[in-house]
This record gives C-alpha cells, sequence and structure tokens, in this order.
C-alpha cells in the first residue's frame, strides 16, 4: 500500500511521556508531569457532576450540532451560534481550516517555531508552508506580511505563542490585521488567552466584529482541566464556520466532552481561581530562574520556556531520572526547556531537580 506523497516525510507527534511509563521504566514511585500545560488544579466540580449525569446516555449518540453547548459558549462570548464550530479539542479545529481552505498550491504562513498541527495538517493537504522566524520569541508579524502573496490562503498566529509563552499586543495585532488582503484567513489560536494577565492582550473578539476573514482557536483542554474530553472551538464568521462545518465529521465531539464544557464555562470562580494560582506559580518559577541566572521568554500562559544553558535533551534526561518530565528539543532553541506551571509544591519539586541537574553538569563540566 503507498500512501499519498504529501505524508510519507511528516514526523508523528510526540506526546509528553506518560507518568506511569516514566515510573515503570525508572522504577519511580513519583512522578510530576511538567511538560503538557495540563491544569494542575483538576477541573470544575460542576464539570464532573454533569458527566456523572451523561452516564445514563452513554449508548446514545452525541448532540451533533452541540446545540446546548453552542448556546452556552455564544452567551458567554456574546456572539451569536453561528459563529461557533465545536471540535475534538482545538486540534481538530485545525485540522478542518486545512481541509477546507488549503489545497496543492497554496501557501500558508506561520512562526518557525510555534504550535506543529498547523505545518502538520497545511503539508497533509499538499500546501506550501512558509515559516518566519520568531523575534525574541515573539511571531514578527511586518516579516510575515512581507511573504503574503496571492497564493496565501491562511495565516496561523499562535497567541500566547507554544512554546515560547510570549504574546502579540493589541496594537501590533490591530494594525496587522488591517494590512491583510480579506482573500487571507488569519487564524488566532488563543489555546492559553485564559491565563493572560498582560492588559496589552488583544480583544480578540472586537476584531471579529470588523473582520470576516479571522477566526479565533479556544479549547477546554488547558484552564477548564478538560484535556481528556477533547473539546475545543472556532469562532468567526458564519460564512467561514459554514465552510468548516462542511468538513467536519458527524459526531465529532462526546456527550460527556459537551456536558463538562457547558457546565465549566459557567464555573466563573474555578477560572479566576486557576487564573490567579497560575500566576503566582509563574511568578514563582520566574523568580528562581532570574536566581539560578537562567533566561526565560516573557510568559504569559501556563507554561514558561527557560534556556538551560545546556543540551536540552540532557536536562529532559537529568530531570526525568529525578522524576519531574519537562519538554525539550526545539529546533531553534536547543537549550530551552518548557515547563508547566504547577502547584506551588510541584513548581518547588522541579526546582530543586533542576539545581541538581544544573549542579551535576557543572561538575562534570
Amino acid at each position: 500500500m503507498i500512501p499519498k506523497k504529501s505524508i510519507v516525510h511528516l514526523p508523528v507527534y510526540q506526546p509528553g511521556k506518560p507518568v506511569e511509563e516514566v515510573k515503570r521504566e525508572l522504577g519511580l514511585k513519583e512522578v510530576i508531569k511538567l511538560a503538557s500545560n495540563e491544569n494542575p488544579f483538576g477541573s470544575s466540580e460542576h464539570a464532573k457532576a454533569a458527566i456523572q449525569n451523561e452516564i445514563a446516555n452513554i449508548s446514545i449518540y452525541p448532540d451533533g450540532g452541540s446545540v446546548q453547548l453552542t448556546a452556552a459558549v455564544a452567551e458567554y462570548l456574546e456572539v451569536n451560534p453561528n459563529q461557533i464550530i465545536f471540535g475534538a479539542g482545538s486540534d481538530e479545529v485545525i485540522l478542518m481550516l486545512a481541509r477546507a481552505f488549503l489545497s496543492p498550491g497554496d501557501e500558508t504562513i506561520m512562526a518557525d517555531e510555534t504550535f506543529p498541527q498547523y505545518k502538520h495538517n497545511a503539508e497533509i493537504e499538499g500546501a506550501t508552508v512558509i515559516e518566519v522566524p520568531l523575534k525574541e520569541g515573539t511571531h514578527d508579524l511586518p516579516a510575515i506580511l512581507s511573504k503574503i502573496n496571492e497564493r496565501t490562503k491562511i495565516v496561523w498566529i499562535c497567541n500566547p505563542n507554544n512554546p515560547s509563552g510570549t504574546i502579540v499586543r493589541e496594537d501590533e495585532l490591530a494594525a496587522f490585521v488591517r494590512e491583510v488582503p480579506k482573500h487571507v484567513l488569519i487564524v488566532l489560536d488563543e489555546a492559553y488567552y485564559e491565563y493572560v494577565t498582560d492588559e496589552a492582550y488583544p480583544n480578540s473578539l472586537a476584531l471579529l466584529r470588523d473582520n470576516n476573514n479571522v477566526i479565533l482557536l479556544r479549547t477546554f483542554s488547558k484552564i477548564y482541566g478538560l484535556a481528556s474530553l477533547r473539546i475545543g472551538y472556532g469562532v468567526g464568521h458564519p460564512d467561514v464556520v459554514r465552510s468548516i462545518n462542511q468538513v467536519r465529521e458527524p459526531f465529532n465531539t462526546t456527550r460527556f466532552a459537551q456536558a463538562a464544557a457547558t457546565a465549566s464555562i459557567k464555573d466563573i470562580d474555578f477560572l479566576n481561581s486557576c487564573k490567579e494560582r497560575n500566576a503566582e506559580g509563574r511568578i514563582y518559577l520566574t523568580e528562581q530562574f532570574a536566581r539560578l541566572g537562567l533566561s526565560h521568554f516573557e510568559a504569559h500562559g501556563n507554561f514558561v520556556m527557560v534556556d538551560v544553558k545546556l543540551p536540552s535533551q540532557q536536562v529532559f534526561d537529568g530531570l526525568l531520572r529525578r522524576g519531574i518530565i519537562s519538554r525539550a528539543r526545539w529546533t531553534y532553541y536547543p537549550t530551552h526547556i518548557r515547563i508547566t506551571v504547577g502547584s506551588q509544591a510541584q513548581n518547588e519539586s522541579f526546582i530543586k531537580a533542576l539545581e541538581e541537574v544544573l549542579s551535576e553538569a557543572a561538575v562534570l563540566g
């Protein structure tokens, strides 16, 4: 069997190492996973109750249109229901965007170190990927603008950017959107937007009202703590959403995911608590990096990308032996690791382990 030519060179996505696998491989009793930007504080109790209530309906197909959840999100965001589309995580919305809008010969533009699923799905569709280097860890919007031509179909802006954690600010993004030709779809991936505390962060919903070629991506996997249920969404112009719906698989989100997400978006107290505790943890980590003489990108999500001044795989392995799972091996940042902001106890355990790894390397060096 011969697969399509556009996929034979593609890497298989490598998720963070599972906790149980690390325990088994290294004989550890306690392992802290700080690799996948999951919420260390769990999920809303209302979401758990909603899941319990759905167990009786496990034999019944979910609502293919996610009507109840759509209504809840539309009310929360103050948009129309026909502006929203759901996917199995925002990852699937990315897949559907590529499927709906990209063909062989089209071009799509993104940062050179950003969420890899943009490139992955574009290449599956046979589109040409144009990568623009980050500038001090941040999207270089003027450079991206200079690459747009008549073949450009989609521009991807991850904000905050994964893995660097940096943001594009409101004035920069508004100016960029004004300059992008209307035939180009601008995808603003805001998977971590609930964690941002900087007042300069864009009000991207306002951009939607004036620009039909903008779509936002958001998710329930991060601050809402529903990562295992796989549910995210896009918000855009009704015509764009209709095109995406035309390639969406039926029943692509589960009853459990829809029920939990509907309950979660109404639990503002849980969201605010997670945001506050994450901000405290982010400050703690960055202060500790400064104490250790390590530079890091300005962090705005629930993770920090820090330069450990050693090959990242070496530090990853050292941390792993001490029961800490981090994320390493970035193409353009070979001495950086990305670490999820955990609970205070987890953060302290990580810093202790990092100090040991760095000290060990200094002795051996």
